[in-house]
């Protein structure tokens, strides 16, 4: 089956499964969607939401983060994996939005200047905040479509470049969420039962189920 096809297929799965699916991490906005997805690297989505509660009470602006000291912040989130580093890139971040007119724009260049702030963060805000088709690739999305033969794996970079090909870029926005939410439910990175899975069942070549089984 071409990939195309396969994408195909696996879109039509997605949309039944998770019509309207919402972002997993709380905010009210876009700059405190930006720090909870900045604070999700190397964390889960659960923890992220715990933390961010009394992160927002504090400082839910660019200048009320560079009000607080760095390790004010790092005491906050402190249960999220690299506090340390989180911490100063949030003070750091707070002031370069203020010092670039203290918005939040929709521009690839702008957002990755941000200190702590990578592609696929940038992707993230890009596509849930302002709507602009983008698919960044988090971990799940890179296993599950190495699982289903859409890309080789070899990189983040390749496995993006994989699936905006083969995905229609209208479906970019959805998809990226459809597919987390479908790892976390269905397609676990361990112990995994191939061909149980609606998707892996069809989708993964015999020779990557007889890799995993043998496992």
């Amino acid at each position: 089956m071409l990939r195309s096809d396969k994408a195909i297929r696996i879109g039509k799965i997605l949309d039944i499964m998770y019509p309207n699916q919402p972002i997993p991490l709380d905010h009210k906005d876009n700059y405190t969607l930006l720090v909870a997805v900045m604070l999700s690297a190397q964390t889960t989505d659960k923890k992220v939401n715990q933390v961010t509660p009394k992160l927002f009470e504090a400082a839910n602006t660019p200048i009320k983060m560079n009000n607080l000291e760095v390790e004010e912040i790092q005491d906050i989130i402190r249960e999220v994996g690299l506090a340390p580093t989180k911490a100063k890139n949030l003070k750091k971040m707070a002031q370069q939005i203020i010092e670039s007119g203290g918005e939040i724009r929709p521009d690839w260049d702008f957002l990755e200047s941000l200190a702590g702030v990578g592609h696929k963060t940038a992707g993230v805000v890009m596509s849930q905040a302002f709507g602009k088709p983008a698919f960044p690739v988090d971990t799940h999305i890179h296993r599950l479509s190495t699982r289903w033969g859409l890309t080789n794996g070899k990189s983040v970079k390749k496995t993006e470049e994989d699936l905006k090909k083969n995905f229609a870029r209208e479906t970019w926005n959805r998809r990226h969420l459809q597919i987390i939410y479908f790892g976390r439910e269905y397609c676990p990175s361990l112990r995994h039962d191939l061909t149980k899975c609606p998707i892996c069942s069809w989708a993964a070549s015999k020779k990557r189920i007889k890799q995993e089984i043998g496992a």
